[in-house]
């Protein structure tokens, strides 16, 4: 399975500079989980989480969880170094179905 990273809300952005943070959130993505896969089972694991609740998890699902959390923490650092500041942006992540 795969998915995709959007810059959202950050006017006036040059599309080679808003690829270039997409590519910097993915990097930092797969280099804090792992394969694209990883990557995806991590995200659904904290979907999971935010709809049903951490006690409703198995504890490897909640590891997963939390581990999206802090590595998609440190992609959006990561990715947002150097753009400026934006209030309302944000890097919106979807599984490709």
């Amino acid at each position: 399975m795969s998915y995709t990273v959007t810059l959202q809300d950050f006017p006036d952005i040059p599309d080679n500079i808003r690829v270039q943070a997409e590519r910097r959130f993915i990097r930092t993505l797969e280099r804090a989980i792992g394969s694209e896969e990883a990557v995806v089972s991590a995200y659904s694991a904290w979907s999971n989480a935010e709809d049903s609740g951490e006690g409703e998890l198995s504890g490897e699902e909640a590891a997963l969880a939390k581990r999206w959390i802090q590595a998609a923490t440190r992609a959006q650092q990561d990715a947002f170094n150097g753009l400026g500041e934006a209030q309302e942006a944000y890097f919106e992540f979807r599984v490709a179905r």
